[in-house]
């Protein structure tokens, strides 16, 4: 998935705000969806696919922490930066604590929230990975789960067709399944992925 495809939304109920960071965003080749209001972020926006909210503090409906703390109950790998003009160092601490890849004060520096949003693209994509493999991990079947920790032990196909009494040709199926089903290159991809999926 490109990162220039990954969708940025802008949320901030302050129009003029919106369009000159829509202005100033979309030079840095980001793709940028504006909402006026955090409830209206939340009832359109599809919160189980990677991307970044650049989001405001003081707004309608939602507040900009109570939309943060929405995505973090739903476990959205989408990744937050607020912007706001009302913040101080307690509220940024706080939103740092609870998992906001940054925090700035209105006006900013373009190219130093450019470079938050590529961090935060890279993590929101980490995070989505992460949750697909868990759900792979989840939906495999006992053999499956017992070969691919065999494989995770170092163990070659012949050792785990004797370790489960089974041909080397049912290991050598279910071997590729595991690195279709994980989308792995090789054995190292199928391990790295399973050793950061089994945290």
């Amino acid at each position: 998935m490109s990162e220039l495809k990954i969708p940025v939304y802008v949320v901030d109920d302050d129009e003029s705000v919106r369009d000159s960071l829509i202005f100033m965003l979309e030079s840095y080749d980001f793709k940028i969806l504006p909402f006026e209001d955090g409830q209206l972020f939340i009832d359109q926006v599809d919160l189980t696919k990677p991307g970044c909210v650049v989001l405001d503090s003081r707004m309608p409906n939602l507040r900009g922490q109570e939309v943060h703390a929405l995505l973090n109950q739903r476990h959205s790998p989408l990744s937050v930066i607020f912007l706001t003009g009302h913040g101080d160092i307690p509220m940024a601490v706080d939103a740092l604590k609870l998992g906001a890849v940054d925090f700035f004060q209105k006006p900013v520096i373009g190219e130093q929230l450019a470079v938050a949003i590529r961090k935060a693209i890279v993590r929101s994509l980490a995070s989505f990975k992460q949750q697909d493999n868990q759900k792979v991990l989840t939906s495999l079947t006992k053999r499956e789960r017992d070969i691919l920790q065999l494989i995770v032990n170092g163990k070659r196909n012949q050792q785990i067709a004797d370790e489960l009494c089974v041909a080397v040709r049912t290991i050598e199926v279910h071997r590729s399944s595991l690195m279709k089903k994980f989308n792995a290159k090789t054995v190292a991809d199928l391990v790295m992925t399973y050793a950061k999926t089994h945290i």
